[in-house]
């Protein structure tokens, strides 16, 4: 159920072909979902960080930052996702502060607009997103100075960040789409959201970084797509206490997760951010275990699959 851009090894090398009734959702002229990235902390080739780009009328929305975000949206964009030009990179909604949602941050500045563009970056996200951005524009001070006033003549407009630091609730609409957030567990982060996005006649809502949440079911109450993150059941009471607690406070089963979808009801939910204990090539066993409580469509998300 998955449609791949590209036929990279690489960067899809296990991605079946989209079935019939995919690919006639993705052209019918509704909004678009591009997975950019759906990995975790683990260094895996073939997953880069967290990133969700929502495609509607000719732009791209992007949820997320995480490490290599901007490479393959260049492999997007040479397989025909216009929208994904590295220069055409606009937007961005953060869901909260961790690194690997915010490693490829630094990327999204800077790599854009040396590739021309000339417009300002758009930044939401929780509080403490000025305070990233401050600095991470003061650690490049220099080679940003260069790029203005040296022989590049790069336009300063392109390298400017508008940040929004957001609370819980609406964020954002303009003629394409709707964008509200909404509060969600993720441990000791104060601010940690998801995302419901309304656009071309489609729901989509990413989860974030969350345990189970209530926040979650109410936000898609029948959306088209919820792109969620999950962890194994398999393995998972093997792992030393502390980490139980850890993740049991910082992630969500799938267990919960096919409790989530039973409640919630998207027409599709998109698994991501995939944490396994046991055989971690084994990534099928995630769309087992949801489906052991859940007899809805459930497919495991992987980097530039559309839905």
């Amino acid at each position: 159920m998955v449609a791949c851009l590209v036929s990279i090894a690489a960067g899809c090398r296990s991605s079946p072909s989209p079935p019939r009734e995919d690919a006639a959702a993705v052209s019918a002229g509704g909004a678009k979902l591009v997975l950019l990235g759906t990995g975790t902390p683990r260094a895996d080739p073939d997953r880069m960080g967290p990133c969700a780009a929502v495609l509607a009328g000719g732009e791209a929305y992007l949820f997320d930052a995480g490490e290599g975000l901007v490479r393959r949206a260049a492999e997007a964009s040479a397989a025909g996702q216009d929208e994904l030009q590295p220069k055409r990179l606009a937007r961005v909604f953060l869901t909260h502060l961790h690194s690997d949602h915010t490693l490829g941050y630094p990327d999204l500045i800077l790599t854009p607009w040396v590739l021309g563009r000339e417009r300002p970056l758009e930044a939401y996200g929780p509080p403490g997103l000025q305070a990233m951005t401050d600095h991470l524009l003061a650690a490049w001070a220099e080679d940003i100075d260069v790029r203005i006033h040296g022989a590049e003549g790069d336009p300063p407009e392109g390298v400017r960040v508008e940040v929004h630091e957001i609370p819980a609730g609406f964020v954002y609409r303009d003629a394409r789409v709707t964008i509200t957030a909404f509060a969600v567990e993720h441990g000791r982060w104060s601010n940690a959201y998801g995302y419901r996005i309304e656009a071309g006649g489609r729901t989509i809502v990413i989860s974030g970084d969350t345990t189970k949440s209530e926040a979650v079911v109410r936000a898609c109450d029948g959306c088209d797509v919820l792109v969620h993150e999950v962890y194994a059941v398999a393995g998972f009471h093997e792992l030393p206490p502390d980490w139980q607690a850890y993740h049991g406070s910082f992630h969500t089963s799938t267990a919960d997760l096919a409790r989530i979808a039973e409640a919630a009801h998207p027409g599709m939910l998109v698994l991501v951010h995939p944490l396994l204990w046991k055989d971690r090539k084994n990534e099928q066993v995630l769309v087992d275990e949801v489906r052991r409580g859940w007899s809805g469509r459930v497919v495991l998300g992987r980097d530039l699959g559309v839905y």
